[in-house]
């Protein structure tokens, strides 16, 4: 099991950037394909950028159009999401998330093949 603590939210104005973190806890970081979600209330939770075991494969959301950048640290159990030029739009709780069946260069984004969840950092983008 792993324990999933995201940071780094909070009020930016729009064309700011921020940097969320998401650091997870014990041994096996490496195992697990990791995911950055969003959510806003009313609407279902939108993978927004995922990043294999190895890092060597990541996938994004075409919404967000070479805006965000995943990152992975296996050395550190963090997982990074830079988000460039927000958007209001970008508003939103900010889940990563842990996949512990995909291969070694597969990154999913399906929310149900997720199987540990942190506990959201809420961005909000001011126009």
């Amino acid at each position: 099991q792993v324990q999933l603590v995201e940071s780094g939210g909070g009020l930016v104005q729009a064309g700011g950037s921020l940097r969320l973190s998401c650091a997870a806890s014990g041994r096996t970081f490496n195992s697990y394909a990791m995911g950055w979600f969003r959510q806003v209330p009313g609407k279902e939770r939108e993978f927004v950028a995922g990043v294999s075991r190895s890092g060597s494969t990541t996938r994004y959301v075409d919404s967000v159009n070479g805006r965000f950048t995943i990152a992975r640290d296996n050395a550190k159990s963090t997982v990074y999401l830079q988000i460039y030029r927000l958007k209001p739009e970008d508003t939103a709780v900010y889940y990563c998330a842990a996949d512990r069946r995909g291969v070694l260069s597969s990154v999913s984004v399906d929310s149900h093949d997720y199987d540990y969840w942190g506990q959201g950092t809420q961005v909000t983008v001011s126009s």
